[in-house]
């Protein structure tokens, strides 16, 4: 199904009522796992207190710490994050996807984060991204402690601006490089890599998933070329104003008209940021560039209400066997 414009006041289907609530633990042992999963549960959820920031901001999580996880067999969906992200940048929707009995793992990509940018606009983030996915997904399947309740044939993934590119060279995009040395200009960082002659990353990809929903992925390295490899399901959204990142919006409905097959697809109008997670009135005062929507009046909470909606029916069909 394709779709040319999202319409805010129209709900999605209706799904049953969640499974259970949401329990979350925190991964933090280990810098190249620092994260959290986010599972079923029977317990009541609090606030999970994470601290700040470098963007000068204090965030939370909501959910029940360590509580034991409800269920068996149960599908999992692994996250990936924008360029200077982190890991609950879209909580509200792992939230939801565990509350609907998902479990949900999301890493910080070391490098590329809000607190680390020491990879950041490097040619090496494009292997080390999708790395960093393998290495989760093997983790979620091989250590976890509680890995017996994932059913390993049923995975997702989510990613959301270069975590939505991330997610296309998973599922068997070659990252066009050539395209991106031809129109990028900058003196430093990946565009000077390549316009001295550096060798890209060979790309990493992973049979495992299943299923993927790619929001407002970073469109440069794709072409109808090399997204013709892609054969996994997968949800397409992308935001019609644009933003950071994906430029001001052509970009990513170019991307839109080359997809292969019939995926489903939602154009928003508004702007990249607004697929992030709804804003605490503290952090709208320190990251505004982030917090505040376009067009005026664009009501963030009620729009990610369907989003999560739409994301969960998803996963549900292609992962759970049903309309949920």
């Amino acid at each position: 199904m394709r779709s040319t414009l999202w319409a805010f006041a129209t709900a999605l289907c209706c799904l049953g009522s969640p499974a259970s609530a949401a329990g979350i633990q925190l991964l933090d042992a280990d810098p190249a796992l620092s994260g959290a999963i986010w599972y079923p549960c029977a317990a009541e959820p609090t606030h999970v207190e994470l601290g700040r920031l470098s963007v000068g901001a204090d965030f939370d999580l909501k959910g029940a710490k360590d509580c034991p996880v409800t269920g068996a067999k149960l599908p999992l969906v692994i996250f990936s994050h924008g360029r200077g992200g982190w890991f609950g940048a879209n909580h509200d929707t792992e939230e939801a996807l565990a509350d609907a009995g998902f479990v949900v793992a999301a890493i910080n990509h070391p490098g590329d984060t809000t607190n680390d940018s020491s990879r950041r606009d490097t040619l090496s983030v494009w292997g080390s991204r999708p790395a960093d996915a393998v290495r989760l997904l093997d983790f979620m399947l091989q250590d976890w402690k509680d890995r017996a309740v994932i059913d390993p044939a049923r995975v997702g993934f989510f990613g959301f601006s270069l975590g939505g590119a991330t997610g296309f060279v998973l599922m068997g995009t070659r990252p066009d490089f050539a395209r991106v040395a031809s129109f990028c200009k900058e003196t430093s960082g990946a565009c000077a890599e390549l316009h001295n002659g550096a060798t890209p990353p060979e790309p990493i990809q992973d049979a495992r998933i299943r299923a993927a929903v790619i929001v407002d992925p970073a469109p440069g390295t794709l072409t109808r070329e090399n997204l013709a490899a892609v054969k996994v399901p997968f949800q397409f959204w992308r935001s019609q104003l644009g933003g950071p990142g994906v430029g001001d919006g052509s970009g990513t409905a170019r991307v839109a008209d080359g997809l292969p097959g019939n995926p489903e697809i939602h154009v928003v109008l508004a702007g990249h940021f607004s697929f992030l997670a709804p804003c605490t009135p503290e952090q709208a005062a320190a990251v505004p560039r982030i917090c505040t929507d376009t067009p005026a009046g664009f009501d963030r909470v009620d729009f990610h209400r369907e989003f999560n909606a739409a994301v969960v029916k998803f996963f549900h069909q292609q992962l759970a066997g049903g309309d949920q």
